[in-house]
């Protein structure tokens, strides 16, 4: 529900997110200077203390701002993450764990927003959001140097699991999100109080995975007194493709840019690439949210894309 309380978690989201930018110019000043001259620092806009400063001061201000909106549980999860984004900066970001302290550090940002309410409910996406931000900042190492063919091929692939997984309607069918991470991370304990909550009634089965869920419901048999009782209102059918859509929205603009990567593993083509990673985030979560339950605001999440595609013309997103 939005309210104060979203309000000031997305308030310390940004500023957590904004201190680790500003932490990262700082931390890399030295080799932007030789690399990448037009950064923040190295050109004159701002000075190495002038940065850190602000990385602490947003830092601060993200955390602060969790605890006064979620109170404890928010804390729980904003310290944590504060942490995370810290240590990628100044330790991970330029060694093997680079990319698994990113992607904690954006699945810790999908819990701190659910922290009101049942987090744990809210580990398949954050699981999904994470594994997502791991083929971003695995290609965003070869952003100067560029690529070899292999790194695109598996993030290509990574992708497409992931897209699959956001695509599936979790809240219903129980095999969204987590179900196609489960390598990732320890299924949860199934609830056995809602065990067969969603199971249809004798001779009423659904096909598996998304397409039982897009399909009509199976007619009952006559005069078992259960008819209708499982067909979708006149929305329903419309409201259960929304994952799908949004997920093949964001599979075909960052996947696209990943096949162009593999064609041409050029510097230039990485860093679109992950400039798609990043601005496919919205369509993701969108996706997610639309999986879960709540399709309009999926679909308001996910508009957000192209506004973000624009605004990455004109700052840099990294």
């Amino acid at each position: 529900m939005l309210g104060p309380r979203t309000a000031g978690l997305a308030a310390a989201s940004v500023c957590l997110y904004w201190s680790g930018m500003a932490a990262n110019d700082w931390a890399d000043r030295d080799l932007d200077a030789a690399e990448r001259p037009e950064r923040p620092i190295p050109s004159g806009r701002i000075t190495p203390p002038q940065a850190l400063g602000v990385a602490a001061g947003l830092s601060a201000a993200g955390v602060a701002l969790a605890a006064l909106a979620g109170g404890r549980r928010a804390l729980a999860v904003a310290l944590p993450l504060a942490g995370a984004v810290w240590a990628y900066d100044l330790k991970a970001k330029n060694t093997p764990a680079g990319p698994a302290v990113m992607a904690a550090c954006r699945g810790l940002d999908v819990l701190l927003g659910a922290s009101p309410g049942q987090v744990v409910r809210a580990v398949p996406a954050a699981l999904t959001v994470a594994a997502h931000t791991y083929t971003v900042t695995a290609l965003s190492r070869r952003e100067v140097s560029g690529a070899d063919r292999a790194l695109p091929a598996a993030t290509l692939a990574g992708t497409a699991a992931v897209a699959i997984s956001a695509g599936l309607p979790a809240a219903r069918n129980g095999r969204g999100s987590a179900a196609w991470l489960a390598p990732l991370a320890p299924a949860p304990a199934a609830d056995s109080s809602r065990a067969g909550r969603f199971a249809p009634g004798p001779g009423l089965s659904r096909p598996r995975g998304l397409a039982g869920w897009l399909a009509p419901a199976p007619a009952p048999a006559a005069g078992s007194g259960r008819a209708g009782r499982f067909a979708p209102g006149p929305g329903r059918g419309l409201a259960a493709a929304v994952p799908g859509v949004l997920a093949a929205w964001y599979a075909a603009g960052y996947g696209a840019a990943q096949a162009r990567v593999a064609a041409d593993p050029t510097a230039a083509k990485v860093r679109a690439a992950v400039g798609a990673g990043i601005t496919g985030l919205p369509p993701l979560q969108g996706a997610l949210a639309a999986s879960a339950g709540a399709p309009a605001a999926g679909v308001a999440v996910a508009a957000i894309a192209p506004l973000a595609r624009r605004l990455a013309r004109l700052v840099s997103p990294t």
